[in-house]
């Protein structure tokens, strides 16, 4: 593999990354708020698209998605030579922004400001109430037989 090709599959993991995290994230991350609706997603993945476009389009071509690199190769516009190694970056650049997602989302990070051991979010422990029912003392397994009257 030669050195403009590592920078191109670098460029298409990048973009494609960006792509999903930013999307879906949008999607994921404001789930049951209503704050983004599904306008909002859209322009999440374009605004990710446009970026990455101008930002690394240049280097790969900016497919960032496995059916542009196979619509441009059948249209020849793209070798098949290099289908597979885009496909499979693509695959595993939204593997892995999936995966951070799924941690970010689930509370999984080691951000200081959410980590168990930081003061900042320690809470006081959960008391249970006091029980002011009387107690049954028709039992034989009474646990305070000195109440009982």
């Amino acid at each position: 593999m030669t050195a403009a090709m590592r920078q191109r599959l670098g460029a298409e993991f990048l973009g494609t990354f960006v792509l999903v995290f930013a999307g879906c994230g949008t999607a994921v991350l404001d789930a049951g708020n209503k704050g983004v609706d599904l306008l909002g997603v859209a322009v999440a993945f374009g605004v990710a698209v446009l970026v990455m476009a101008y930002a690394v389009g240049a280097v790969s071509g900016g497919h960032f998605n496995p059916a542009v690199t196979i619509g441009l190769a059948v249209a020849r516009r793209f070798p098949w030579s290099d289908v597979l190694a885009y496909v499979i970056t693509q695959a595993v650049a939204a593997i892995v922004a999936a995966s951070v997602l799924f941690g970010v989302a689930s509370g999984r990070t080691a951000s200081p400001r959410t980590s168990p051991d930081s003061p900042r979010t320690a809470t006081a422990p959960t008391r249970r109430p006091a029980t002011t029912s009387a107690p049954d003392c028709s039992s034989r397994s009474c646990s305070r037989p000195s109440s009982c009257t």
